[in-house]
């Protein structure tokens, strides 16, 4: 198993590249379900949910090509071109959807072209139980039978799916992600009301809208659908990735650093700004797509936030500002209100001298001067970038273990954060 050694104290500098979004690219993998044309991605990223998720189209009968471009860890490129001709397999299994709960992204589309899915429910979640049961509702909205069988979501629409009014009672960004897969080819109108209005759903309906899809109203909470007959080919290049964006600008922070962040799309963290300039960290936005993070040698002020859907402050970077904020002046606050158990990063952070202290879903953080370097263990993907961040920031050196965690969002982070000026690598576990 990798273990990523981290030797903390050097400020990174200079300039780091921010991949394509993991979040937006899992349920744009999906979109050649429904059609048997040519769909090309660009700007994939090389992650571990990718190659899981390539695999499920590959099991559901998927024609797969893809461009390398030569990283050591990863099977994959950053262009990836899917195809998927006829009436193909409609069966995902379980051994492939316990690994990723966005596995579950293929119903819709299964059920829009086929009229049947056959989808493992997906295993449990370090971080929450994250029901299914809102994918399971809009779907019988649109007119699917769906029962469960031996762990299994069974669903048909034998006279297609039809379009349909549907009020969700959570702004579900996978239900949501779901429903457009699927509603795209349903006869007549969908209208979404309390849709999740992220920007990977904004970048999901432009893919859709490139094939031929009639989409309105993506980025706000109701969005208008009108059914389709087919999908065109399509070409389209995946957004970048908010929450890596996030994490390197806050790891700038942290080690006192002065980093240009290109592809940090500031109106897509406009939340994650607001508090790190609010906390005392100078932000210039370059252009619309590059930001400049510096910190200096200032102490951070101390900084509350809740974590909203959009566009609050996003619950995926909730433990990479709760690192930041252990090095404030003062106590600050976080709120967790989307996941019942994301504070699994907190007894990591204490081993390495954080003073956190836990309610419920809040936590308080009481800053301390510095973090101090050891052995410690990631448990989700968004908290092993927490103890990467105070690792950056210790004295001394870290070593993080179970590292296919990071491995899940974090394309080539070490080569990443060498090319800043980290002293960062992979090492084997003996």
């Amino acid at each position: 198993m990798d273990i990523l050694r981290i030797v903390g104290g050097a400020p990174l500098s200079g300039q780091v590249t921010i991949s394509g979004a993991k979040n937006a690219a899992l349920p744009l993998l999906c979109v050649p379900l429904l059609t048997d044309k040519p769909v090309t991605f660009s700007n994939l990223p090389c992650l571990k949910d990718v190659t899981t998720m390539t695999r499920i189209l590959s099991e559901l009968g998927c024609d797969i090509s893809f461009e390398t471009i030569g990283y050591e860890h990863h099977p994959f490129g950053q262009t990836m071109t899917v195809q998927c001709r006829g009436h193909k397999q409609t069966e995902a299994h379980y051994d492939l959807i316990r690994q990723m709960r966005a596995g579950m992204l293929v119903l819709g589309p299964l059920l829009a072209r086929y009229g049947q899915a056959k989808v493992s429910l997906p295993g449990g979640c370090a971080i929450g139980t994250r029901p299914v049961d809102i994918h399971l509702e809009v779907m019988r909205e649109l007119g699917a039978h769906i029962d469960i069988e031996n762990g299994y979501i069974v669903a048909s629409a034998p006279d297609g799916l039809k379009g349909a009014d549907i009020q969700m009672r959570f702004p579900s960004v996978g239900a949501t992600e779901n429903l457009m897969n699927a509603a795209v080819l349903a006869r007549g109108t969908t209208v979404i009301r309390n849709a999740a209005c992220e920007p990977e759903i904004v970048d999901l309906a432009q893919c859709l809208i490139a094939g031929g899809a009639k989409i309105s109203g993506h980025g706000t909470s109701t969005i208008t659908i009108e059914g389709v007959e087919e999908l065109g080919a399509i070409s389209h290049a995946v957004m970048y990735d908010r929450i890596e964006a996030g994490t390197y600008m806050v790891a700038a922070a942290m080690t006192c650093g002065d980093l240009v962040v290109k592809g940090a799309v500031a109106n897509d963290n406009r939340a994650l700004i607001e508090r790190m300039r609010y906390a005392g960290v100078e932000i210039d936005e370059i252009d619309e797509a590059t930001l400049r993070v510096a910190m200096g040698d200032a102490i951070f002020k101390h900084a509350n936030i809740d974590t909203q859907p959009y566009p609050g402050f996003p619950t995926d970077l909730q433990a990479q500002f709760m690192a930041m904020m252990c090095l404030g002046d003062g106590v600050s606050v976080v709120n967790e209100n989307i996941f019942e158990n994301r504070f699994m990063h907190v007894p990591e952070l204490c081993r390495m001298g954080a003073n956190i202290s836990i309610k419920g879903h809040m936590a308080c953080i009481e800053g301390i001067q510095h973090f101090n370097g050891a052995h410690v263990m990631a448990t989700d993907l968004r908290a092993s970038s927490s103890l990467v961040l105070a690792a950056l920031a210790a004295r001394g050196e870290t070593q993080i273990h179970r590292l296919y965690h990071l491995d899940r969002g974090y394309e080539c982070i070490e080569e990443k954060l060498r090319s800043c000026g980290a002293v960062a690598e992979r090492i084997k576990e003996n």
